[in-house]
């Protein structure tokens, strides 16, 4: 039944590669949970110490669950993940900019 399906162009992972994914997902998960109630860091520590952990868990979900990789493959998906980053980027950062703008041009009178 399956043997119609066509599989070109797509990579999927093992079992193993899955597990490994969540595993280090789980992980990463508890270190960011124990690490702000343990409360052994600073605030501003601990949302640096959360930000890396978040950076971190993006990348293990986008290696072992997405399959982004170097290949020829994903070369396409990767160039597409860059430009929807970079647009976000964009956006996120002028908008930021805007509203400082406009809040420094709003106390100053």
């Amino acid at each position: 039944m399956a043997d119609h399906i066509s599989s070109s162009g797509e990579s999927h992972g093992s079992v193993g590669s899955y597990l490994t994914g969540f595993v280090l997902a789980v992980i990463l998960t508890v270190a960011s949970f124990g690490l702000v109630m343990s409360h052994a860091m600073s605030p501003a520590g601990t949302g640096g110490a959360i930000a890396l952990l978040a950076v971190v868990q993006i990348v293990v979900h986008l290696i072992y669950f997405l399959h982004m990789n170097g290949s020829s493959e994903q070369r396409w998906n990767v160039m597409a993940f860059v430009f929807t980053v970079l647009s976000v980027l964009v956006l996120v950062a002028g908008t930021m900019f805007i509203m400082h703008d406009t809040a420094i041009n709003m106390m100053s009178r």
